[in-house]
């Protein structure tokens, strides 16, 4: 249970991360608070699917997959709004990935 709870932990952090430069752009609530639990929700993903795989693959595989359902929400109208989206999805998803992996036993 203890990777779990550091799962969840580390996906807070990784939100944090990520709502800052959006609360900086003055983007809406709505997708600020989208964003960071998305990132709790990947966390938790990551830390509880079982793919034999190393952390870092394993955490950017995670991440992407839960984007898909909403790359067409947010890039509907622009979708060269994704790119950075996608760039945030590799850097976080990785880092939560090595981090559960090395300190979730």
């Amino acid at each position: 249970m203890k990777k779990v709870y550091l799962g969840i932990l580390l996906g807070v952090v990784a939100g944090i991360i990520d709502v800052i430069p959006m609360i900086i752009q003055k983007l809406s609530w709505a997708a600020n608070i989208s964003a960071f639990i998305f990132w709790v929700v990947v966390g938790f993903f990551i830390a509880c699917v079982d793919i034999k795989l190393k952390g870092v693959l394993k955490g950017v595989i995670i991440s992407i997959i839960l984007l898909i359902p909403l790359v067409p929400i947010i890039g509907w109208q622009d979708p060269v709004v994704l790119v950075p989206i996608i760039i945030m999805n590799l850097i976080l998803g990785s880092a939560l990935g090595f981090f559960i992996d090395k300190y979730g036993r």
